[in-house]
């Protein structure tokens, strides 16, 4: 019998002892077994499938009721192609079966606090978390929907790329803005690859927060998924920069990436949208 245990070690490419006794079933086995998939067959989702998944985003865990969220269901052919024209990332997702783009709205309740008479305060920080929270929350609530059903789903960063365009794109008014995109539709392939994570030993901490033992910890994990599945030169960040390796580890990249300025214009761009983030 398969096991959460056995799902457990595929997800982190070691064993650890935790769900030996509990069988490889259920929500709990498809979110172990999570993975993203870019690559659809041509059957539709219908609509009323559809509109079941979006009410599953809807029962998602919201901050203090506020709802600060909106999804845009993208259907339009020249909207997607318009999308699609953002290149970097974008130039697969918007023509999926389904493409939908989650979004932090902060205008809804701008609007009716005017509309019930009363002061809005609260164009800071805060307001910007929560609305992206609920956005995250939402479009995950979406996509556990959606896996257990048998689609497959892949969330797309990428729309922020050109934040401006994309809301000039998709219609978004001051204070609505795209956390990120969503290409939904029936999988080609039935497993998805699967994505060895970092440890519990280095995410999960017991009462206090603990690193002392990251670099360990962290340097057995790049070695684990070098061999689970490398990081070829195509997939190294900024080879013009570093140069390409041939054992690239998971560490070595992703502080590659993060070494140069990603997206520095989407500050003033919440600054035109009213935000105070200073």
């Amino acid at each position: 019998m398969t096991t959460l245990k056995d799902l457990v070690a595929q997800r982190f490419g070691v064993e650890l002892d935790i769900g030996a006794d509990m069988p490889a079933e259920g929500t709990l086995a498809q979110i172990l077994g999570h993975g993203s998939q870019r690559h659809y067959t041509d059957k539709p989702v219908t609509d009323d499938m559809l509109d079941v998944l979006l009410a599953c985003a809807q029962s998602a865990p919201t901050k203090s009721d506020l709802q600060q969220y909106s999804i845009i269901v993208v259907r339009d052919p020249k909207v997607r192609e318009a999308l699609v024209g953002l290149g970097s990332g974008m130039d697969w997702a918007p023509l999926a079966p389904v493409f939908l783009v989650f979004c932090a709205d902060l205008r809804r309740i701008r609007r009716l606090a005017k509309h019930r008479e009363h002061d809005y305060m609260n164009d800071n920080l805060d307001t910007f978390m929560n609305g992206v929270v609920d956005a995250a929350l939402a479009m995950q609530s979406f996509i556990t929907a959606a896996e257990s059903v048998g689609l497959g789903t892949c969330p797309i960063s990428q729309i922020r790329n050109k934040v401006d365009e994309a809301c000039d794109i998709l219609g978004l008014p001051k204070a609505v803005f795209p956390i990120a995109g969503l290409a939904v539709g029936w999988p080609k392939w039935e497993k998805p690859q699967i994505s060895l994570r970092l440890p519990p030993s280095v995410v999960v901490h017991r009462d206090r927060y603990d690193d002392s033992n990251l670099e360990k910890d962290v340097e057995d994990y790049d070695k684990r998924r070098h061999e689970h599945r490398p990081i070829t030169p195509a997939k190294q960040r900024h080879v013009a920069k570093y140069g390409a390796l041939d054992f690239c580890p998971w560490s070595e990249n992703v502080t590659r990436q993060l070494s140069l300025p990603e997206r520095a214009g989407f500050r003033p761009f919440l600054k035109l949208h009213g935000m105070e983030i200073d």
